[in-house]
């Protein structure tokens, strides 16, 4: 029985894959199909932001841009409207001017905006200030959108009134209400907090002038509580004060010392809690709000508009900046309030019903943030596939339940319970494994469920275990973070009414009011709350949640109402933003003003789970009854709580069921923006579509096997650690290969060099002395066969060739170990040998020289390996994996997941290690690139000169070929290993059996015996290779120019759907240049060139009108004027009667040309070399920067760093500083914007045309397409991406295939990147040879190139890379063979164009 089997080797810009035929009861008939490479190239921006676990579309700055755009758009439309509305209304005349005219009118508006709050101004004058008005409406606070960074508001004009009235510090004032017994403080605004910390420090600075500096002064600003303690902690001496009381008595405490520090000494400690204390107010106020808070203080204070506020500032310093002074929206309100009642007594026009439309309908109108509910997921278990007509098509869309939010009670408990019927216990001595039992996993439960994330210490604790004796199988258990805040919210509510925490919570004062730090049970917690709680008056059921409960019950319950309450509430359009939101908590549960201002400040995640409320409702009885989500594995007979809840999760398909499954013809692709990761929908779709062409092609795939890249297989956060991880080994290896080669001499380190070095440095703390024979490890010795690098669980019996499982030893102590594990191959040497080694491994452990995984394995006896280590690897946990896994059943009834390790491991046994560089060695070596180098243990190796196998494309279809040789035996044989050599072990039969069936002991050129994978077929290296050399790598082109997007409006109760045409790349460059005219000259020879238009460019005068003599006098035909007997040598064109003047043979011509232009500040990014400092245009500043380049033998860094203190000169005498330069920019540009005067009138030039300014480059280019002329020439024509988005939007074809149609031209082909061509050689004529005979595969490939750039073909000219190059280093030695570059035409002659499909087979030549 045969199968096709698909491997799929699928990364974060490539699959490779492999199509195999596999005979199931005979391997040697296995025989390899197709290979290929599908590369879905993503941009630089994309592939970094995806690896740091940032999913960000290349178009994401496009879409902040937008925004802004749209919020422009808006302000004008606003402003149309309220124009519309004052015209109407005979506020503004026709002929009225929006505008300051005349001398010193700059502030005009401002002026009468201030003015008008008190004095008659004109109808037109305050037509002037309502759209001034209109361009800053204020701050309007949005509670959904609210950050920690942005402070937050305060509210208390009464007391910052009450202060400066009493002239009271806020400490002060404090302590009076403390002494008053009151239960609540208020919120001070910052600047009355900076004020009273300011009064201290002077006050006190009088007896501690040594200390109180100003440098000091400085770094306590912006600091919060305890890096203003740090900060004081060596110039006070501090060592600190333990305080004695209730919390009230030290809280009052503090607050005297406070008081009193505006008043009289204090010590250094008891300053150091002020400054503490009043820092910590400061920080809390702080930020974007606090900053608006201060300044809406001020106007009330000082009576002031927001007009008013603003004009004082521009007398007092006409420079001012007033672009980030915001204020809130109410101050605004209030400001046209004041402005509309003091005019209406001047003007009948300003009615009641006038004030209204403008302010509430206009002015201050505000939309409400549109829903993102759209973009909720589906409940994976709740939903259904229906069929829906759009467009007049057919789609199928999937419909259902939404998921529920992370925050909600419910996800929080579903949560816990998931990850506690995951726990573990090991017994250290017995090496048993329990499971916990219902009663303690309740327990944990009540512990989670109030503090959140708890240790596993802490559970030990709880249940009485000893962390010497018991190993649990997590480090921490992430509890309820939802309950979490909202018990440390209802502390602070208690503390806030003054009741006396219970003793046994061991707080130490109110700033510690977290209900992680109590050290007593949750539910004495618990029981605290609700006491005081119903004391308080507040509703006690909300503490209490029931996930159990049926029906409407469940929603009903008041938990999960006050959670949802808080959670969903937007925010109203009171000052606070949160005035409905108290009135909504005091109504429904009893909480105060006071009390609700503390919960408003809860931040709740905006993220999602993947389950729907109703299905975490039917499964969470069965996880509290101890069951598991899904099954631990395919053979567990144990039913899963999905199962039991009726749903049939992915891990519980059986073999029968999937066997039963339907299956799809063709695969459906992810319509855009259907997933919220793009680089994720991008990855998942070039899979369906090569899967999709592969079942076209070849048939039913029996089986998919899939390998996927590291990256994919992680989370956001994995992957942006495990990127970081990678930088910094990267970054050590490059030094540890910089010491090899220095102080070794092994001219190119390999990596198992590196490694053996890295674990000679693991030894530093133990005097370089192996953990083995305890001697030391000769540094001259290294890299001899004196030491090995030992596995301390051999691989032959446990799968792991990490860093962890590697020693440097001797070689005689490794081979004595053989089989055994360290620990037991020193038990059986010497009790006190194992003794020591436990010693000297524990020191190295605690010191941080080796690492826990590693401390692990060298105290691991053979009996106690386990299992396992690839099974986990293999675990679909992600969502890309488990994605994948999903689509791929559609099509097959079986997948088989396999991981990095396992291909690494096979391709090596395989003997494919080395297979690219063969491929590539020819062709290298012929080029001088190879060189011959003695590697550590002496022997001579050929290698490829800075390239390695990731070089050529081709290495993902050698992966993918492993991947579809890996059958299930390969995996469970290396997942049990050690069940070779156990004969107890309930694996060992099946083992021994599958290792006689696919291994084979061979032996090694040193006579040493290994054992092997045995190879899949017969000469599989040979018929690989061959294979490989036949693969054309497939490249997704750029081909579209713009998406079609349908977008519905809301109008009047209807739905308008419209279609947009989205670009899908920038039109322009984010850069705007300007414009200048800078006058060229060139000295040319007189020649048949001189038409009219040239001759009008020569400078001299008399020449210029000499020339247009001559030309007028051959009817003007400039080559009659100045060629053949008539050129000037010949026939000169005198000046004079006398003929003794005449007119040189080459002329200087001169002319004005436009170049666009940028300013750039000095620094070296931008002027890194002269080439750089010739952009500039102004020639003296030219001079002056090269000759400072010059000063510092050509180091810009030096040259352009740090000018404050090192300036530039233009003029010393004068003051005059070069800090930033005029450069010449872009010649291919756009232009954005015409000229217009400060009235928005357009300016015209001498000829009566628009003035262009405002120029943008373009952007890439499209394409460029090539033409036959009516005499045979070849003549390109280069196409940008804005033009090319212009034809679409004007209902044209992409391609003007008509271009110059009248003229004889003939449209031949175009080219795009990512495009295809051949090229001919020596051996090789693409236009003489059949390209779809396979048989020609070969000699294709040497000669397929790609598109890689192009531009003006004279100056930039057109680039291509071969197609099995994934990134080329421009070398002269590699031109011709890996990249190619022309700047003439000659070589579009012959050249054929092709087109492949995703699997690398050409389906077209010529033009498509």
């Amino acid at each position: 029985m045969t199968k096709n089997i698909l491997g799929l080797d699928v990364g974060v810009s490539s699959i490779g894959w492999a199509l195999i035929n596999e005979d199931i009861e005979n391997p040697k008939n296995n025989k390899i199909i197709k290979l290929g490479v599908r590369v879905n190239p993503l941009t630089v921006d994309e592939q970094i932001n995806f690896e740091k676990g940032k999913p960000i579309t290349t178009n994401a700055g496009r879409t902040l841009a937008r925004g802004a755009r749209r919020n422009l758009q808006r302000f004008k439309l606003r402003r149309f409207h309220l124009i519309d509305i004052l015209q109407k209304n005979n506020i503004l005349k026709q002929a009225d001017l929006l505008a300051e005219v005349g001398k010193n009118s700059t502030f005009q508006t401002q002026e009468i905006r201030a003015k008008s709050a008190k004095q008659k101004v004109e109808l037109s004058e305050l037509a002037r200030i309502f759209l001034l008005i209109n361009k800053k409406r204020g701050y309007k606070s949005s509670r959904k959108a609210k950050n920690e960074d942005e402070g937050q508001i305060i509210d208390g004009m009464f007391i910052a009134k009450k202060l400066y009235d009493e002239k009271l510090t806020p400490g002060e004032y404090s302590y009076q209400l403390l002494k008053e017994s009151k239960k609540q403080l208020p919120d001070f605004y910052r600047s009355d907090l900076q004020s009273e910390f300011d009064k201290i420090w002077n006050f006190q600075k009088q007896f501690y002038p040594e200390n109180f500096s100003d440098n000091l002064y400085k770094e306590l600003q912006g600091k919060n509580k305890n890096a203003t303690w740090k900060t004081l902690e060596i110039p006070f001496s501090l060592v600190g004060i333990k305080q004695t009381g209730t919390l009230q008595e030290k809280k009052l405490e503090k607050y005297s010392w406070r008081s009193d520090a505006v008043k009289k000494q204090l010590d250094y400690e008891k300053l150091a809690v002020v400054f503490q204390e009043i820092n910590s107010n400061i920080y809390n106020s702080s930020g974007y709000l606090g900053a608006i808070s201060d300044r809406s203080k001020e106007l009330y204070f000082n009576n002031q508009t927001v007009g008013e506020y603003l004009y004082n500032q521009i007398k007092e310093n006409p420079h001012t900046k007033l672009k980030n002074q915001v204020f809130y929206r109410q101050d605004y309100l209030d400001e046209f309030e004041k402005i509309w009642e003091t005019q209406s007594k001047y003007h009948t026009t300003l009615t009641k019903e006038l004030k209204e439309e403008i302010r509430d309908i206009i002015i201050f109108y505000q939309r409400k943030l549109k829903s993102q509910k759209g973009l909720i997921s589906i409940c994976e278990f709740e939903n259904r596939e229906i069929e829906i007509k759009e467009n007049g098509k057919i789609k199928k869309k999937t419909v259902g339940l939404k998921v529920a939010p992370k925050s909600s009670p419910l996800f929080q408990e579903f949560k816990i319970w998931q990850i506690l019927n995951n726990l573990q216990f090991q017994n250290i001595e017995s090496k048993e494994i329990f499971p916990i039992d219902l009663d303690f996993k309740e327990s944990i439960f009540n512990e989670v469920n109030i503090k959140g994330r708890i240790s596993a210490k802490a559970v030990l604790d709880l249940l009485g275990y000893s962390g010497k004796e018991w190993n649990p199988n997590f480090k921490d258990i992430e509890g309820n973070n939802t309950n979490e805040n909202l018990y440390n919210a209802y502390l602070k509510i208690i503390a806030d009414e003054e009741f006396e925490l219970p003793k046994e919570f061991k707080l130490n004062g109110d700033d510690d009011l977290y209900v992680s730090k109590i050290a007593c049970s949750a539910s004495k917690i618990k029981d605290f709350v609700k006491e005081k709680f119903s004391e308080i008056g507040i509703n006690t059921s909300i503490l209490d949640f029931n996930p159990e409960l049926e029906g409407k019950d469940f929603e009903k319950q008041a938990s999960y109402q006050f959670w949802h309450l808080l959670y969903s509430y937007e925010g109203d359009d009171s000052q606070s933003g949160n005035e409905k939101l108290y009135e909504l908590l005091e109504k429904k549960f009893g909480f105060k003003k006071e009390h609700s201002k503390i919960l408003s400040n809860i931040g709740f995640p905006l993220d999602y789970g993947n389950l729907s409320t109703k299905a975490m409702r039917k499964i969470i009885p069965h996880l509290k009854a101890g069951l598991s989500f899904a099954k631990k594995s395919k053979e567990d007979n144990i039913l899963s709580a999905t199962a039991m809840a009726g749903y049939n999760h992915s891990n519980s398909y059986t073999k029968e069921d999937l066997a039963k499954r339907v299956l799809k013809e063709k695969l459906e692709v992810f319509p855009k923006n259907s997933l919220r990761n793009p680089v994720v929908e991008k990855i998942l779709n070039q899979m369906i579509n090569l899967v999709n062409e592969a079942v076209e092609e070849y048939g039913t795939i029996d089986e998919v096997r899939i390998e996927l890249a590291r990256e994919l297989k992680k989370n956001a956060e994995e992957r942006a650690n495990m990127t970081s991880e990678i930088g910094k080994a990267t970054l050590l290896h490059q030094k540890y290969a910089e010491i090899l080669k220095k102080e070794f001499d092994i001219p190119v380190p390999s990596r198992n060099d590196i490694i053996r070095y890295k674990l000679y440095l693991e030894l530093a703390n133990n005097g370089y002395k192996d953990l083995y024979t305890d001697v030391q490890i000769k540094r001259e010795e290294l890299f001899t066969n004196k030491y090995d690098i030992d596995h301390i669980i051999p691989q032959s019996r446990f799968f792991d060739d990490s860093f962890s499982n590697k020693v440097l030893v001797p070689r005689g102590a490794n081979l004595k170990k053989a089989n055994q594990t360290a620990f037991d191959y020193l038990e059986n040497e010497d009790k006190q040998k194992l003794e020591k080694f436990l010693n000297i491994i524990k020191n190295l452990y605690d010191k941080g020289e080796i690492t826990k995984a590693k401390y692990e394995k060298l105290q691991k006896k053979g009996s106690d390996i386990g299992e396992g280590f690839i099974e986990r690897d293999l675990r679909d946990t992600q969502y890309i994996a488990k994605k994948a896994k999903e689509i791929l059943f559609g099509i097959t009834h079986s997948v088989i997941s396999t991981s990095g390790k396992i291909t690494d491991k096979l391709r090596e046994d395989w003997n494919l290690v080395n297979t690219m560089k063969e491929l590539n060695l020819d062709k290298y070596k012929k080029l001088g690139l190879t060189e011959t180098l003695l590697n550590s243990k002496g022997e001579e190796k050929e290698r490829i000169i800075d390239w390695s196998k990731r070089n050529d494309h081709r290495h993902h279809a050698m992966d993918a070929l492993t991947v579809a040789f890996t059958t299930h035996n390969h995996i469970q044989y290396l997942n049990y290993l050690n069940a070779r050599k156990d004969e107890d072990h309930k694996q060992h039969k099946v083992i021994s059996n599958i290792e006689n069936l696919i291994t084979k002991v061979f032996e090694k050129k040193n006579g040493a015996k290994q054992r092997r994978f045995i190879e899949p077929i017969n000469n599989f290296r040979v018929d690989a290779k061959k294979h490989l050399d036949e693969i054309l790598i497939s490249h997704k082109a750029k081909n579209k120019v713009v998406t079609k997007n349908i977008n519905k409006i809301k109008k009047k109760g209807s739905v308008v759907a419209k279609t947009e045409l989205t670009p899908r790349g920038q039109l322009h460059k984010e850069t705007i240049y300007g414009s200048s005219k800078f006058l060229k000259t060139k000295d040319e020879k007189i020649s048949g060139k001189f038409d009219l238009e040239t001759i009008n460019k020569v400078q001299n005068e008399k020449y210029k009108n000499a020339l247009l003599q001559r030309l007028r006098e051959f009817g003007e035909d400039s080559k009659k004027a100045f060629t053949g007997k008539n050129v000037i040598s010949k026939n000169p064109i005198y000046l004079d009667e006398e003929k003794t003047l005449q007119i040189p043979e080459s002329v200087t011509l001169a002319w004005y040309e436009m170049i666009y232009t940028i300013r750039k500040p000095v620094n070296p990014d931008n002027f890194k070399d002269y080439k750089n400092i010739d952009k500039v245009t102004d020639e003296k500043i030219r001079a002056v920067l090269t000759d400072r380049l010059r000063k510092f033998n050509g180091n810009s860094k030096e040259a352009f760093s740090d000018l404050e203190k090192n300036p530039i000169w233009l003029n010393k005498s004068k003051g005059i500083a070069i800090k930033t330069v005029t450069i010449t920019g872009m010649s291919n540009v756009e232009a954005l914007h015409y000229k217009k005067d400060h009235l928005g009138k357009e300016i015209l030039d001498k000829k009566g045309d628009r003035m262009p300014v405002d120029f943008v480059s373009t952007g890439n280019n499209h394409h460029a397409a090539i033409y036959e002329d009516a005499k045979g020439n070849l003549q390109e024509r280069v196409v940008s991406f804005y033009e090319a988005v212009e034809r679409v939007n004007q209902g044209l074809s992409v391609v003007n295939k008509d271009y110059n149609a009248g003229l004889g031209w003939k449209f031949l082909f175009t080219m795009k990147q990512n495009e295809m061509f051949l090229f001919p050689s020596e051996d090789f004529n693409p236009k003489e040879i059949d390209l779809y005979d396979e048989k020609n595969l070969k000699l294709i490939a040497k000669n397929l190139f790609r598109v890689q750039k192009f531009g003006e073909l004279s100056k930039s000219g057109f680039w291509f890379r071969h197609h099995l190059e994934t990134s080329v280093d421009v070398k002269k030695e590699l031109r011709n063979y890996s990249y190619l570059d022309f700047y003439s035409k000659d070589f579009m002659k012959t050249i054929v164009k092709v087109r492949l499909n995703h699997l690398g087979k050409i389906v077209q030549v010529g033009e498509y």
